[in-house]
């Protein structure tokens, strides 16, 4: 299967902050990332009017305004300082324009809002079926 190429821009960063992904959210990146035939997966926000690209290393927002230029992006997940899957994930917040610290506030939310809508079309519709397991019968030498 073939599949086009997105490219998106940035400028220099403007700031950046520490913050921290629930776990929930995380983990559903990670998911969908492992369900993926390609190596991203774009992500609607359909109530904030962006789209989210999460990859292996970072998580990039863009306005619909302005469809290249990246205004926020998440990156230096550290999932491996967390002692358990259920505990958020520390990440840096990078800001490419003067409001997207203002974004940031609303992201979070509606980005779980968005990956769980996603997951659930992604979903398959036919029941799971159980394979039984054919056990040999225990001998027991005396």
């Amino acid at each position: 299967m073939d599949y086009g190429v997105e490219s998106f821009e940035r400028g220099p960063a403007l700031s950046s902050t520490a913050s921290t992904l629930p776990a929930a959210t995380y983990n559903l990146t990670r998911i969908l990332l492992a369900a993926s035939p390609g190596n991203c997966v774009f992500v609607p926000i359909r109530s904030m009017q962006y789209l989210a690209v999460v990859d292996q290393e970072e998580i990039i927002f863009v306005d619909s305004q302005h469809k290249r230029w990246v205004e926020v992006a998440w990156r230096g997940f550290k999932p491996q300082a967390r002692s358990a899957l259920d505990e958020p994930v520390v990440y840096q917040a990078v800001f490419y324009t003067a409001n997207a610290g203002e974004t940031q506030r609303r992201l979070q939310g509606d980005f779980h809002a968005a990956l769980a809508l996603l997951a659930a079309r992604r979903q398959p519709t036919s029941p799971a079926h159980v394979l039984p397991l054919a056990r040999k019968p225990a001998t027991h030498d005396e």
